[in-house]
């Protein structure tokens, strides 16, 4: 999946776990960037009586870097507390919740919203409420108008969200995860003869499930670099972003009634920039390292995006379909069209009229060229369907990401950097067979985008699964 549970430690901690993350130049709004970030991945939607929420003892970040060295320029810094209103009672609400403040809501959470930049904190806002979980018809019946609610406009021109949304991402991990399964793909027939026999159609693995999403949207002028060193206007307007979450260093297990708490400094438990990068290129050995660290340190995982293992495992799962890539993969040539998509951004030249290449620095960063307009009629393959404003140009809601990386892996975007390459005709095929309308919550057109979050009562079956 793009990020879930992606590395062994993570899996444990599921509350810290950054499972998405997208950034685009909002459609409705194309003088700001949006930036979500998802957390507590695989939620049932029947989660009660103790229902999915953030972690007071977690501190959840999403940071821009606009002068490409691969660390935060600017920072925007959730962190969240949870008040009982009834400690003797075991429900989560006693009754309908219509409001915020509702008496009958039992278990609320909170946060405070702090900007980073230039190495001075700012305090945005304290005390915002969250939504509640969205329990069902009877315990939250105008859900989305207590989203309404939770959704802030801030005297700094941000605009903010934090809360259970319904989880966006597609993919048939069920196939996927067995040696490498593409149920729709292997139905084609290449060079006049079927690849592959697979029984049964794709399945969105993830449809049905929740998230906890923390959204802001941000106008232009926040993010992208305002001066140069020399102190002469930069109109500089590519910037590279990442989600990370941090926990204290040390806890200690208290009794039932000090609680447990932590201690000393934070450390980074969790991050998440490209989709897919620690899942599927990081080898399992590194993954934990992978999450402690900034993105300015990704030189030391360079070899495995110039040498990533699933090139080579396509053409041993699907003999004779991709013969140029095997090759091409046999060659231990490097995939410069890798590195430039994953590590430092597409230069200029290679698309026409597109970048956003971000310097020499190596580092997993999801790169969005904010001066690229949204377009009305967005492409869900992104860049390789001819839609500049799409994945890999930072990552919309809808972007079928997975078919876009995968497709790329098997050697479309070689051509970019040799010309002399010829793609293998299955390439441009390469798909697991889901898109944005197997996700059975539809996204929203407007902040904050991912769709109302599967309650349990009209959802039994998932948690049944």
């Amino acid at each position: 999946m793009s990020s879930h549970r992606e590395a062994p430690e993570i899996a444990k901690d599921p509350v810290a776990d950054s499972s998405d993350l997208y950034a685009f130049v909002s459609p409705d709004k194309p003088d700001t960037v949006t930036l979500i970030a998802n957390y507590v991945p695989l939620q049932l939607p029947s989660g009660g009586p103790n229902f999915f929420e953030f972690g007071d003892d977690v501190r959840y970040e999403i940071h821009i870097d606009n002068d490409g060295d691969g660390r935060a320029d600017v920072t925007y810094r959730f962190e969240f507390t949870t008040e009982i209103t009834n400690p003797n009672s075991f429900l989560y609400n006693t009754g309908p919740i219509d409001s915020l403040d509702s008496r009958n809501w039992n278990r609320r959470q909170f946060y405070s919203l702090t900007r980073v930049a230039d190495g001075r904190e700012h305090r945005l806002a304290h005390k915002l409420p969250c939504p509640p979980c969205n329990v069902g018809p009877l315990s939250t019946p105008k859900y989305a108008e207590l989203v309404r609610q939770a959704t802030f406009t801030l005297s700094t021109g941000e605009r903010v969200f934090a809360g259970q949304r319904a989880d966006g991402f597609f993919v048939d991990l069920g196939a996927i995860f067995d040696l490498g399964t593409l149920r729709p793909f292997q139905q084609l027939h290449v060079a006049g003869k079927k690849i592959f026999k697979a029984e049964g159609e794709p399945v969105n693995a993830t449809d049905r499930m929740n998230v906890h999403s923390i959204a802001v949207q941000v106008p232009l002028k926040h993010v992208r670099r305002r001066a140069n060193r020399y102190g002469a206007a930069d109109p500089a307007s590519v910037i590279g972003v990442w989600t990370s979450a941090s926990r204290r260093q040390v806890r200690v297990l208290g009794d039932r009634v000090a609680g447990d708490t932590s201690t000393g400094p934070f450390t980074q438990v969790s991050r998440l920039g490209n989709p897919l990068f620690n899942e599927v290129i990081v080898p399992m050995s590194k993954k934990d390292l992978w999450n402690s660290l900034p993105p300015s340190e990704d030189k030391r995982f360079a070899q495995f995006v110039e040498q990533p293992e699933l090139a080579a495992l396509l053409p041993a799962l699907y003999p004779d379909v991709f013969p140029n890539l095997d090759k091409l993969t046999k060659a231990k040539k490097a995939r410069a069209d890798l590195v430039a998509i994953l590590l430092t951004g597409v230069p200029a030249g290679l698309i026409d009229g597109f970048t956003n290449a971000t310097g020499d620095v190596q580092a997993d960063m999801l790169r969005l060229n904010t001066a690229i307009r949204p377009t009305r009629r967005p492409d869900r393959f992104g860049v390789l369907g001819g839609d500049l404003a799409g994945y890999p140009n930072g990552r919309r809601v809808g972007d079928d990401v997975v078919s876009i990386a995968l497709r790329a892996i098997a050697g479309v975007t070689v051509p970019l950097v040799d010309k002399a390459f010829r793609p293998d005709a299955a390439a441009a095929a390469v798909t697991p067979g889901l898109s944005a309308a197997d996700v059975t919550a539809p996204f929203l057109a407007n902040f904050p985008y991912l769709g109302t979050p599967y309650d349990g009562f009209n959802n039994p079956s998932a948690a049944a699964a």
